[in-house]
């Protein structure tokens, strides 16, 4: 039986994960998405699916993001399987969501905010 939509409904963001070489982990989110928190608990429970018992270093795909409810951030906020992540983003609303996530919330593990894949991505592999 379908049930008439409510302003609970949410429409669920797909995400892409995936274990690249050498061990580090590609977490990209859709043009346009609007994180909420089923979203971001879905992500994060694959991504410890994902590494198991082992840690690895994270880059988060957030370009074209737009918007990371304060839920989502909570749930981004809690430990998980990732040990680095690196925040990559191109845009001002990047910017500011990735700063206000840095900035308000204490990140599980050394998070950092970049505009350059290839740095974010030798910051990960520096430690």
């Amino acid at each position: 039986m379908d049930h008439p939509a409510t302003p609970q409904d949410h429409q669920q963001v797909t995400f892409e994960l995936e274990l690249e070489e050498p061990g580090i982990l590609r977490l990209t989110w859709p043009r346009g998405a609007k994180i909420k928190e089923p979203d971001a608990q879905r992500a994060m429970d694959r991504v410890n699916e994902l590494c198991g018992e082992e840690r690895h270093p994270m880059i988060v795909d957030m370009a074209t993001t737009d918007d990371v409810t304060r839920g989502a951030r909570s749930v981004f906020a809690k430990p998980c399987q990732a040990n680095r992540i690196a925040l990559w983003g191109s845009s001002p609303v990047d910017r500011v969501i990735a700063n206000f996530f840095l900035g308000i919330m204490k990140p599980p593990c050394p998070t950092k905010f970049f505009t350059s894949e290839t740095e974010a991505l030798e910051w990960l592999v520096e430690a």
